[in-house]
């Protein structure tokens, strides 16, 4: 081959590279600045909810608070009950990766407590807002059913990376996997969402992560023993215990590899027999 085609060909491979660099830069600016629009368009909808209530202020009001056309508004929402929760999309997308970006070896459960915890972030970064916003869910059943579908997609993401970790298809009597994991994602979500709304009651104030990762503790006590996704495959158990219960003494063969939680799991299990 010439090196005038070789010149060529790295020159367009050069620039195809940088053109994908550039399009994806030009992405994250645009997402960028639609969050912004959108949380700009949810403080106008706020402060003419808390200032003239959420029936009497309308679409036109709130795109003109923000200084934008209806038609923009309409770009970014479909109601003025959506614009309330102008975070979620975007929050969804954070939990989805951490999901995606797993340890193989961690507990999928604790994968799971780890994704919501993007949710609380989300409240915690604006605590004023977060208070204002649950007052007015409260109050106006529209918003409580909207905050009720969104609490609903979370759920359902949840629901399927723990379903995902078993072949649902070989169901068979005397497998509870399925059930514990669509029991499992639900209890974090409650889990997550009653630590939420007594922070919320006590006005944004408290170590709301404290207090979520002791709630969190609750349900891997309740649930994490139980479910069977991520378990090493047959052969290769993270840990066995044996017991020899007329002299009291446990012993335990862990792999190197072993992740700690699933480790203390079996010896709290042995201890407890």
């Amino acid at each position: 081959m010439s090196q005038s085609v070789k010149a060529a060909r790295s020159k367009s491979a050069h620039s195809s590279t940088s053109s994908d660099g550039g399009e994806s830069a030009g992405s994250r600016r645009a997402a960028a600045q639609r969050l912004t629009m959108r949380r700009k368009l949810a403080a106008a909808a706020m402060e003419l909810f808390a200032t003239q209530g959420y029936e009497a202020t309308t679409v036109d009001e709130i795109a003109a608070r923000a200084g934008v056309a209806r038609r923009t508004f309409f770009r970014h929402f479909r109601s003025k009950e959506e614009a309330i929760f102008p975070d979620h999309d975007d929050t969804l997308v954070r939990a989805a990766a951490v999901l995606d970006a797993a340890p193989p070896h961690e507990n999928p459960l604790d994968t799971v407590c780890r994704g919501i915890k993007e949710v609380m972030r989300m409240y915690a970064a604006s605590p004023g807002v977060s208070v204002e916003r649950y007052r007015l869910t409260r109050e106006v059943p529209a918003l409580r059913e909207r905050e009720i579908a969104s609490v609903a997609r979370y759920e359902r993401l949840f629901t399927r990376y723990l379903l995902g970790h078993f072949d649902e298809g070989a169901h068979h009597d005397g497998d509870d996997d399925p059930l514990l994991a669509e029991v499992a994602a639900s209890a974090v979500v409650t889990a997550h969402n009653h630590v939420l709304r007594r922070w919320l009651r006590a006005g944004g104030e408290g170590d709301v992560e404290t207090q979520l990762d002791h709630a969190f503790a609750i349900v891997r006590e309740t649930f994490g023993t139980g479910i069977g996704a991520g378990r090493p495959a047959p052969g290769r158990q993270a840990a066995t215990v044996t017991a020899q219960e007329e002299e009291d003494v446990v012993v335990m063969v862990a792999r190197t590899d072993a992740p700690l939680n699933e480790v203390m799991r079996t010896i709290e299990r042995a201890l407890k027999r």
